[in-house]
């Protein structure tokens, strides 16, 4: 199985799409069997159909490729034994959903579709669920759900040395050059503010001419003190800072000079600079510069009664809506989010990076300010994101170490997840039948 295919398998089953099997699916299996026993339940044929036909119209409804007819119904058949195992699991290690938190989902997917529990049930019922059967498919979610945040979030420690070795290794390979400090000598050919051409091209002849001088082996220092028109009392010295903290077009020119070297010239409002390297060192270990991005989203939980193509369709009508000035994001988000950050019209505050998972943050970070994003698939749900502004801040070293220990534990809980899965797999029972001839 490829490892695309395996990515969707599980991004989809996390949707809910294993778990929801309209009636009608069922029934249109005119002769049905026993396709797997797990643990001495039965998986059917029927089952797998459905659950194929539900993949299929996710995959074609993100227009990704849809694998082969057999490749297909083995990644799904997988699927359906996993989750299984796990709900057994589940039952015989105690976890118990009680009726208010299936309430609460119901009401959550009632309030999603802007309908009260009555008209939602009635349309479900009409969709071939009947109430019985989605409050069960909503219990068995919620108990895959506490179960795995139980046995595999239980697995992940990150240690004190964890973080410290971690540091050590961004440290040696930190190549953001706004991170880095650098010191900065400079010589300037000033150039007046109502030059006309000829006096521009005259003094960037002189300019270039001395940046030649410069290279050719000239004293920097001797040539700073007899024609620069900047600061000479420290040789044109800046002095070391961090590199944000000069200007942008400075820092790129000298970005990949070597220490003791002079950049091509420089053009700014005042003149034309030549900028000689005099030091650079890396970023300390317990401090950082990030960037942090302030966004606003809206969440639509996918499961029984909603996918990911009607959660997609959905929010996509609503960021239409947004754009045309018929609503604005807060107001859109108070309405239709799940989210906690619902009430606070979507603000999800200052974020540095990794405190979102990457599917998210891939795409806010590609956001400019007050854009919105297309609907977004993540293992929450769907979102939509709109980009509000960034700032580069400095973070206190007990910031350093717990953005770390947050990105170290991200990346350990997919492994975890994955590890678990096969481990519990590993020891069910489970018995393929072929079909009847």
């Amino acid at each position: 199985m490829h490892m695309n295919f395996r990515f969707w398998i599980l991004a989809l089953a996390a949707s809910g799409v294993f778990m929801a099997l309209p009636a009608q699916a069922q029934k249109s299996q005119l002769a049905d069997f026993v396709v797997a026993v797990v643990n001495s339940e039965p998986i059917t044929n029927s089952e797998v159909q459905a659950a194929v036909q539900r993949v299929t119209e996710q995959l074609k409804a993100q227009r990704q490729p849809v694998p082969g007819a057999e490749e297909l119904r083995q990644g799904v058949l997988e699927r359906l034994i996993s989750d299984r195992v796990q709900l057994q699991l589940a039952a015989e290690s105690g976890i118990r959903i009680d009726d208010a938190a299936v309430d609460l989902a119901e009401q959550n997917l009632a309030r999603q579709n802007q309908l009260d529990v009555e008209t939602f049930r009635q349309r479900m019922a009409k969709e071939g669920i009947s109430a019985t059967a989605l409050r069960t498919q909503l219990r068995d979610q919620l108990a895959l759900t506490r179960l795995r945040e139980r046995e595999v979030d239980g697995r992940v420690r990150i240690s004190d040395q964890d973080v410290d070795r971690a540091l050590l290794e961004q440290q040696s390979t930190n190549s953001d050059p706004l991170a880095q400090e650098i010191n900065l000598a400079q010589l300037l050919v000033a150039v007046p503010e109502k030059a006309d051409e000829a006096q521009v091209s005259q003094l960037q002849a002189r300019a270039q001419a001395l940046l030649a001088r410069m290279r050719a082996g000239e004293d920097f220092t001797a040539l700073v003190k007899q024609y620069s028109d900047a600061d000479r009392s420290k040789s044109g010295e800046f002095g070391l800072r961090r590199a944000d903290r000069y200007p942008p077009s400075f820092v790129q020119a000298t970005q990949s000079v070597a220490v003791g070297s002079v950049a091509d010239l420089v053009r700014s409002g005042a003149g034309f600079h030549i900028l000689k390297v005099l030091e650079r060192r890396a970023p300390s270990a317990m401090t950082r510069t990030v960037v942090q991005s302030h966004a606003n989203h809206i969440l639509l939980r996918t499961g029984p009664a909603l996918s990911q193509a009607a959660a997609q369709a959905k929010l996509a009508e609503i960021r239409q809506q947004i754009v045309a000035g018929k609503t604005d994001f807060a107001s859109a988000a108070r309405e239709n989010s799940q989210d906690g950050s619902a009430a606070q019209g979507g603000d999800l505050g200052w974020a540095s990076p990794g405190m979102f998972v990457p599917e998210f943050e891939e795409v806010m970070n590609r956001l400019t300010e007050l854009q919105i994003s297309n609907p977004v698939v993540s293992r929450f749900g769907v979102h939509l994101i709109q980009l509000l502004e960034r700032r580069r801040v400095d973070l206190s070293p007990r910031e350093v170490r717990e953005l770390v220990r947050n990105q170290l534990r991200e990346s350990k809980l997919d492994e975890a997840y994955a590890a678990w899965t096969r481990d519990v797999r590993e020891r069910a029972y489970v018995e393929l039948r072929e079909p009847p001839q």
